[in-house]
């Protein structure tokens, strides 16, 4: 008998394997199904955490394209000397993962008012501009503007080179321990019409 004819070829074995595994071998098949399956599962899921964290997506929903967007289009977040643009996502969506994560949970009821049209005309949207502006802005105080810092950071600011007044307000916002929301309101956005007294409310209540 040869030697090809005593040893099985690489492929007989693996059928003979499928065939009547072993004990040891029907663990290794299961434990590598579990890892392709938990590799497809996680890049699937990353993919769609990445897909729903683009401008393209958010502005899928007509009442941020027709509001909010329109309103940030020509502001200095959008186009500037710089070329630096702020999307959606970085002044929405957290960068950590777990509070990325919180986000997202939170944005099922998003999803909720979008079904029931809460804000699906411009009427409706500036009846409720106010209590969703009041949600951000509390929600930024209490991160200490974390999105803002992705690109301002005290630290970093070369004050000696900002004109007077914004180096005085930097200066005075570092020893006040305030944070980028107490002073930049309606920089991207349009400031709802019950601001001042909102923005008051939202002072005395930290």
């Amino acid at each position: 008998m040869s030697e090809l004819e005593e040893k099985p070829g690489f492929f007989n074995r693996i059928w003979s394997l499928i065939k009547r595994p072993s004990k040891t071998t029907s663990a290794g098949m299961l434990l590598f199904v579990g890892l392709i399956t938990g590799v497809i599962f996680w890049g699937g899921f990353n993919w769609t955490m990445e897909m729903t964290n683009t401008e393209t997506f958010c502005l899928s929903c007509h009442e941020m394209e027709q509001n909010v967007y329109r309103e940030f289009t020509g502001t200095v977040h959008d186009t500037n000397a710089s070329g630096v643009r702020a999307t959606c996502p970085d002044c929405h969506v957290p960068r950590p993962w777990i509070h990325k994560m919180k986000r997202k949970i939170q944005a099922s009821n998003e999803i909720l008012h979008k079904i029931l049209g809460t804000v699906d005309t411009r009427e409706k949207f500036e009846a409720h501009r106010l209590t969703m502006a009041k949600r951000v802005w509390t929600t930024m105080k209490e991160t200490d503007s974390r999105e803002c810092r992705n690109c301002h950071n005290f630290m970093a600011m070369d004050v000696s080179r900002q004109n007077s007044r914004a180096r005085n307000r930097h200066l005075e916002a570092q020893d006040q321990g305030k944070t980028c929301i107490d002073c930049h309101k309606g920089i991207a956005h349009e400031l709802p019409a019950e601001a001042f007294s909102a923005e008051e409310e939202l002072n005395n209540a930290h």
